[in-house]
């Protein structure tokens, strides 16, 4: 709002310096660059984001399938696995499990179990794949709409950043150029400047 102010008040003053007008034309740019461009890309992208998010949701849903794993043993825990920021509040295990693959295979093997503690005959559910190999269970729509809410607003803060950026390079520049213009006129009028007699 500063930009369109600093405009109208300096279209007429005489003291108003090319420059001065130049910078803010270029404040006036990226004002409308943050307010209008930056949401339509937010929007654009988020959007994108979404329809790829959506189409890898159903390509695993349909692809992954949950099937009830039983327990065949208690496997030791990896000293060097552990973590130990979730060790805490983790209540999975590593067991030795048997399923049934959706394709009607019998399959077997180390899993991670939700089961505090796991006994012989547990059952417990487990995403597999087709051929019954252990995946890890599909995106959910929700999560998949959060992302895509993320990705737009990251690429309107982008946006916003160039512009921001953008002009505040142009400004600076503007700057640069005007300090050599001072220091040129600086130099032709030589250090008797201001001294009388001088033909100043």
């Amino acid at each position: 709002m500063r930009a369109v102010r600093g405009l109208w008040r300096w279209r007429h003053n005489p003291l108003c310096r090319t420059t001065d007008l130049m910078e803010a034309w270029v404040a006036l740019a990226a004002l409308l660059l943050i307010l209008l461009v930056a949401p339509v890309i937010g929007t654009l992208s988020g959007s994108a984001a979404q329809d790829d998010l959506r189409r890898s949701v159903r390509e695993q849903e349909e692809s992954r399938h949950l099937v009830t794993a039983t327990v065949v043993r208690e496997l030791e825990r990896s000293t060097l696995a552990a973590d130990p920021e979730t060790a805490v509040r983790d209540n999975r295990t590593r067991v030795q499990a048997h399923w049934t693959a959706p394709d009607g295979t019998g399959r077997s093997g180390p899993v991670v179990a939700r089961l505090k503690d796991p006994e012989p005959g547990d059952r417990f559910a487990l995403w597999t794949d087709e051929q019954g190999r252990t995946v890890a269970r599909p995106l959910d729509p929700a999560t998949a709409t959060t992302h895509a809410v993320l990705a737009g607003v990251g690429a309107a803060l982008l946006t916003m950043c160039l512009a921001e950026g953008g002009r505040r390079l142009v400004v600076r520049r503007m700057l640069l150029r005007r300090y050599a213009r001072w220091d040129q006129a600086w130099d032709r009028a030589g250090p008797d400047w201001g001294r009388t007699g001088t033909g100043s």
